[in-house]
């Protein structure tokens, strides 16, 4: 079996050294573990870097497109590589390469399609819950970290997976597997000390007011 790492990065030359450095090649269960970065457009040295840095390949959007383009780009691209469980993580070094094994071996061992890194502590801890059972609700899985980006998938979870937004990724493709009825599991994982802000919204309620009309929109459509 083949896994493969993916890595959405955009203008992250100072953080995705750390990053890569950090991340298995070896986990039981595969045969050949790779690393794939997709460049969203960066416009410094995050493509040289990648490269400099131990990357298998690194793909390249041309311009900045999003989170949620990029992630589709890089389960495209990791399955066009033969990939039989992806593994997405994030670039700015928030989750550890250790966690990688144990969030890959529910999806390897065909418990899980999918399986989401829940992290064990968060900085709004209580928004996070409350914006999580909401999540569960829509998408009739037991997850508690709904916003985690780093997660597991099969290939054939990877190849089913539908993603129109334009934001991000995360709560859509929860609510869409479990309405699909796909196994998602949640694997508790320690996160990283930060090293930069994040990027994706200002504050926590900038993010619910950006995803709280797409959780609405799918819970009823999808």
């Amino acid at each position: 079996m083949k896994l493969v790492i993916q890595i959405p990065a955009w203008n992250e030359e100072a953080t995705l050294p750390r990053t890569l450095a950090d991340l298995p090649r070896r986990v039981p269960g595969f045969a050949r573990v790779e690393w794939l970065v997709v460049d969203d457009g960066s416009t410094d040295a995050t493509a040289r870097v990648a490269a400099a840095s131990g990357a298998d390949a690194v793909v390249g959007l041309g311009a900045h497109r999003g989170l949620a383009a990029a992630f589709r780009a890089g389960l495209e691209a990791s399955l066009a590589r033969g990939a039989d469980v992806i593994v997405n993580t994030d670039a700015d070094h928030q989750y550890r390469g250790a966690d990688v094994a144990r969030l890959a071996a529910p999806v390897a061992a065909g418990a899980a399609d999918m399986a989401v890194g829940e992290r064990t502590a968060l900085r709004h801890a209580r928004l996070q819950r409350a914006g999580s059972a909401l999540v569960r609700r829509a998408s009739g899985t037991a997850i508690r970290d709904a916003t985690s980006g780093f997660r597991a998938l099969s290939a054939d979870a990877a190849r089913a997976l539908r993603v129109t937004s334009s934001y991000t990724y995360t709560v859509e493709t929860l609510i869409r597997s479990g309405r699909a009825g796909m196994r998602v599991a949640g694997v508790p994982v320690a996160v990283n000390p930060p090293l930069r802000p994040s990027r994706l919204f200002a504050s926590p309620w900038g993010y619910v007011g950006r995803t709280g009309p797409s959780i609405l929109y799918l819970w009823l459509r999808a």
